[in-house]
């Protein structure tokens, strides 16, 4: 994909971002990512969003419906997309300081938009944050802080195993 093409999806990620999160603020919840994945017929434009005590299918209907009317009216999206809202899972994704914050102690899988100590993809529990900055152990004897503004992606590892 092209720079110039990049920008504008990312302006447009942006803008449907703002979109969703005064929608879901409205109705008591809050938006994690918003995702637009795909080219041409097969674009998907995927919103995660949570609320104190979990989201229902219900949930994810009533704001889709907001959601899709409201993009309609606004007409941003120049090709056509199929539009799915989910709650976050048991992967669910980390974006934002408070993200890392509440996850504290729990393992994530990480990629960076640069190299850190030579690679991008990390494995590790997250230990602390703060000012922008998420410090993961990432093997017994070693640690690693990394900015926030430098995660491409994040998302939690679930922990299946019976206690």
């Amino acid at each position: 994909m092209a720079a110039s093409n990049l920008s504008q999806r990312r302006d447009l990620q942006l803008r449907i971002t703002e979109l969703a999160e005064k929608i879901a603020e409205s109705m008591g919840m809050e938006v994690l990512l918003v995702e637009i994945k795909g080219e041409g017929k097969r674009s998907v434009v995927r919103t995660f969003i949570d609320q104190p005590g979990g989201i229902s299918l219900d949930d994810c209907e009533k704001f889709s419906r907001r959601l899709s009317v409201s993009l309609d009216v606004e007409d941003w999206i120049p090709f056509s997309y199929v539009l799915e809202v989910s709650s976050p899972g048991i992967d669910r994704p980390l974006v934002k300081e408070k993200d890392f914050l509440r996850f504290c102690g729990k393992t994530a899988r990480v990629r960076t938009r640069i190299p850190y100590d030579g690679q991008r993809n990390f494995k590790g529990k997250i230990l602390s944050v703060a000012e922008g900055r998420v410090r993961f152990q990432i093997e017994p004897e070693k640690q690693l802080e990394i900015s926030i503004a430098d995660i491409e992606k994040a998302n939690l590892i679930a922990d299946l195993s019976l206690k």
